[in-house]
């Protein structure tokens, strides 16, 4: 390698592509399993070279013995899968909100594969799963995660000792913040199931040989639904908004 790059030049090298790579392979969209590995290490690695000439200045210098190469390394890994982490955490928020209206529109049976959590789930998280990616790429958010990249490096330097405590308080809020907006985007449907359950046991107490259940649960589904699809592009707006939010904590080296 001399006759390309100096060992420091290495060194410096892979210590960002340790953590760029451990953050790639987190992201929503960018680290799904159905994106090829090689595709993922490619942008990796184009990334760890684009921040090196900015980010070069707060990398350790080379260590003399193989364990403290190897304790950068890992301590760097664990920093990116870190960052990944909380930012995919986020999207629990579309995951909680297509659990709650399939449950309240009779939906909960229907499951299909989720190609983002590669296991099955209901037909309506993946499907918010998927117009959640979707408006990530369409919004530029993720713009915010290369921006995000190189800001982490001014609040989680490798030469500074690693915050393990903010990032426990970071990952409980984000998580905590993620569900409570999964209720708020269900809130329309929620709202309806309510009124239309109280409506449906007020009519069965009034005309108690009437089958409630058989004229209650297409209407159910069929209106239940339909307020969903209304509400589909506040819900859209609102996630992105909240996400683009949580992703300027790391933009602007803000953690902690």
């Amino acid at each position: 390698m001399e006759p390309y790059a100096t060992a420091e030049q290495v060194w410096a090298g892979g210590l960002i592509f340790a953590r760029v790579g451990a953050v790639m392979m987190m992201l929503p969209g960018i680290g799904e399993s159905y994106v090829p590995p090689r595709v993922r290490l490619s942008l990796a690695l184009l990334l760890a070279l684009v921040l090196w000439p900015l980010v070069g200045g707060t990398l350790p210098a080379l260590p003399p013995t193989l364990g403290g190469m190897a304790g950068w390394i890992i301590r760097e890994v664990l920093t990116g899968l870190a960052i990944g982490a909380i930012l995919r955490s986020f999207m629990t928020a579309l995951t909680t909100a297509g659990e709650i209206v399939s449950v309240q529109t009779t939906l909960g049976f229907a499951q299909t594969a989720n190609p983002l959590e590669a296991q099955p789930g209901s037909t309506l998280s993946a499907f918010l799963m998927l117009l959640g990616v979707t408006l990530i790429f369409a919004t530029d958010t993720h713009h915010l995660f290369i921006a995000g990249l190189l800001g982490s490096y001014e609040a989680i330097a490798p030469a500074k000792p690693l915050i393990a405590g903010d990032f426990a308080a970071l990952a409980v809020r984000t998580l905590g913040q993620s569900f409570m907006l999964g209720v708020q985007l269900a809130a329309p449907v929620l709202v309806f199931a309510l009124i239309f359950n109280l409506a449906s046991g007020l009519v069965a107490r009034v005309m108690p040989a009437f089958q409630v259940y058989f004229a209650a649960a297409p209407l159910s589904v069929i209106l239940g639904l339909s307020i969903f699809a209304l509400s589909l592009g506040v819900m859209g707006t609102v996630f992105i908004d909240r996400y683009r939010a949580a992703a300027r904590v790391f933009a602007g080296g803000a953690l902690g």
